[in-house]
């Protein structure tokens, strides 16, 4: 490990994961973060592939996400889509005109040859984003929600019916067959490796997509170094998303001891909210308890600090 304190991996999903991302892009150079993020949700529409969590963490880091929804772009206007509903097009899965040009450039990259971590870079510098961002695979993974009215596609669950159908299972098509992507393998890998941090993403839909690639969970064990896990549960309650809907209805605790139970032997550290002290917890590992809501930057980059800390790396002050 180097002088300056090694390189964190930070596993990503959506909102939350990308909040976390920012305030640790603050305090860590980017020679010592890599944010590997899901893309088991990506799905096509019209012709042009979605990324909605690698696109989450782009808006956020280049500064130009919506404030106010914590996804998509701010000052976006819709002019597309209003005549695309007015043609009797499919409305239901909403892309602004600013978000559709990414999509657009997106679909000319692969089209040309390009893998998606290579266009994932190529988007990030265009958004002046200097961290490496890397999606958990270059090959299709499909997230399918189980539920009592069949299989849905992860955005048909998520967006199209609003979360409302029961959930009885799920399953992530293509995995067993997909690699990690090279950076991500690269940075697990790395001799510098000094943490990797689950960020508070939905554990079922945003975290086990990448966990369940060939390797991953085998290359976290191998680094043996420490794997801290942020709780998107807060007082019973997820901050963002059906994480907690999911939670009860796969026969899980709605609190940080589902989360606990849920990635095991994994960790060395839970990081859960400051309000869930007095929630009795049985976990393998070691609990930390600070204000994990992110409401502003200043939270963001202080919950960074908490869980770099845990880690075992030192931050200076003034970063």
């Amino acid at each position: 490990m180097t002088a300056d304190g090694g390189r964190v991996v930070a596993l990503c999903g959506g909102v939350g994961g990308a909040k976390l991302a920012l305030g640790l892009s603050r305090i860590l150079a980017p020679r010592r973060l890599t944010i590997a993020v899901n893309t088991g949700d990506d799905f096509s529409h019209f012709g042009l592939p979605i990324c909605p969590d690698l696109d989450t963490l782009m808006y956020t880091l280049g500064q130009v996400s919506n404030p106010v929804q914590g996804w998509g772009r701010e000052g976006e206007s819709w002019n597309v889509f209003e005549t695309l509903g007015q043609l009797g097009g499919e409305t239901w899965f909403q892309l602004g005109d600013r978000d559709l040009a990414v999509h657009l450039q997106r679909r000319a990259l692969l089209d040309s040859g390009l893998s998606l971590s290579e266009v994932t870079a190529n988007l990030c510098r265009r958004f002046g984003i200097l961290h490496p961002v890397v999606p958990m695979s270059d090959e299709r993974v499909s997230t399918v929600i189980e539920t009592g009215d069949g299989d849905l596609p992860f955005q048909h669950y998520f967006v199209r019916e609003q979360c409302r159908p029961v959930v009885t299972g799920y399953r992530f098509e293509g995995v067993d067959s997909a690699r990690p992507s090279p950076g991500l393998l690269a940075a697990l890998g790395d001799d510098d490796l000094a943490g990797i941090l689950i960020c508070p993403s939905n554990p079922f839909v945003s975290v086990s997509p990448i966990l369940a690639l060939p390797g991953v969970r085998e290359g976290i064990r191998a680094a043996r170094v420490p794997v801290v896990a942020v709780s998107p549960i807060v007082g019973g309650k997820a901050i963002k998303g059906p994480a907690a809907k999911m939670f009860s209805e796969l026969g899980l605790p709605v609190n940080n001891q589902g989360v606990a139970d849920f990635y095991g032997d994994l960790l060395h550290t839970l990081v859960v909210d400051q309000g869930d002290r007095d929630e009795t917890l049985r976990a393998r590992c070691r609990v930390h308890y600070c204000n994990t809501v992110m409401a502003s930057l200043d939270d963001r980059i202080a919950l960074a600090r908490h869980c770099v800390a845990l880690l075992g790396i030192a931050v200076p002050e003034d970063r």
